[in-house]
């Protein structure tokens, strides 16, 4: 599924139709090139859950953690890492446990996509604006935004 986000309020409100149908287990997995908005989907969807701080870009601390929200989510970019084994070493599974997952970089930590729960987002750019192509795992099939 493709889905055209021509400016930041459209990503805005595609990161809220994301939260509003989130479940703890779940992965959304974002991948795109830099500067195709992954961490602006991200932060849309935290912000939607109800985080009204800031959301900065988990880039240099690899894992950042939100547990006021309705469930625990955890925010991750795995860009930094050489190698997916590094994503078992900071205790991605710990982090996991019973919480969301956004994941940037997903292929950098061995990849989500075979995860049932996993809801796949790659993002690109389109003129000004960005295209999300979509693909769900088995869970997310009835409920895709």
């Amino acid at each position: 599924m493709k889905l055209s986000l021509p400016d930041l309020a459209s990503m805005e409100e595609f990161g809220a139709r994301l939260a509003s149908r989130l479940k703890i287990g779940d992965v959304v997995a974002l991948s795109g090139n830099l500067g195709t908005g992954k961490t602006t989907l991200a932060r849309a969807i935290i912000s939607a859950l109800g985080h009204s701080g800031e959301v900065p870009s988990p880039t240099y601390t690899i894992v950042e953690t939100y547990d006021e929200l309705p469930f625990p989510l955890v925010h991750a970019d795995f860009y930094r890492l050489e190698n997916p084994a590094e994503a078992e070493e900071i205790g991605l599974a710990d982090y996991r446990e019973g919480a969301v997952l956004i994941a940037e970089w997903p292929d950098h930590a061995g990849g989500f996509g075979h995860e049932p729960s996993c809801l796949s987002i790659t993002l690109e750019k389109v003129g000004y604006g960005r295209e999300a192509i979509v693909e769900p795992g088995e869970d997310w099939q009835s409920r895709l935004p």
